[in-house]
């Protein structure tokens, strides 16, 4: 299977083509923008299939990360994918970006469960416990710094993410420093996701920033 793997869930914008015959990313492309995701993605995923020698047509499934992250970057992202794979006529996929970092850090400590925590914020964290063969132990949720800490005192696994700080007075692992996805992972993820859950959607544990101001409304006829 040739997958087409999209990451715009950060300030990073990446796209990669991987073989899951050979379990081979054979060309990625990408940077980490900030902003603009819209504007840059596609010339991203041009880059990786002709680096990768590869055609749209010969793309089998989409993978694309579906948050939590950047509100506008997650909709870019899901939005391509599923153009693209309405376009191919192939199946897209949704890959959740704690998911994505539980197993980039399960394949550097096997065998022990895994705590995803990404600083959201606000004096908030995005959480998900995962079991050591990959499994979910729990939802994907946001909880407030605080509770979290009492929530997860005494985790008897493996933390990554940029949250680790705040859970944990144990020196940080590798895999405590950041919050970007691999995209091969994003992409051996995608093989293995069910295609008949549906297509892919944003992942949004808190709602957006910016809200109609009050008063400003145009009263309809």
């Amino acid at each position: 299977m040739i997958v087409l793997a999209i990451d715009t869930a950060g300030t990073g914008c990446f796209a990669a083509v991987f073989d899951s015959t050979t379990d081979n990313v054979l060309a990625s492309a990408g940077a980490d923008i900030g902003r603009g995701h819209a504007e840059q993605l596609l010339a991203f995923i041009d880059q990786a299939l002709a680096e990768s020698g590869k055609a749209l047509s010969d793309i089998d499934r989409i993978a694309v990360t579906i948050g939590p992250g950047s509100f506008t970057g997650i909709r870019v992202g899901v939005a391509a994918a599923r153009g693209f794979a309405l376009a191919l006529g192939v199946p897209s996929v949704g890959v959740s970006i704690l998911a994505a970092l539980a197993r980039s850090a399960a394949e550097k400590y096997p065998g022990r469960p895994v705590l995803a925590a990404m600083d959201a914020k606000r004096d908030e964290l995005y959480c998900q416990i995962f079991e050591a063969a990959g499994t979910p132990r729990t939802e994907a949720q946001i909880v407030e710094l605080g509770d979290a800490r009492r929530l997860f005192a005494g985790f008897d696994g493996v933390i990554c993410g940029s949250a680790t700080r705040h859970l944990t007075d144990a020196p940080l692992p590798d895999v405590a420093q950041i919050d970007v996805a691999d995209i091969g992972t994003v992409a051996r993820l995608g093989v293995v996701a069910d295609p008949s859950l549906g297509k892919p959607s944003p992942l949004y544990l808190r709602g957006p920033d910016v809200r109609p101001q009050a008063g400003f409304a145009v009263a309809r006829a």
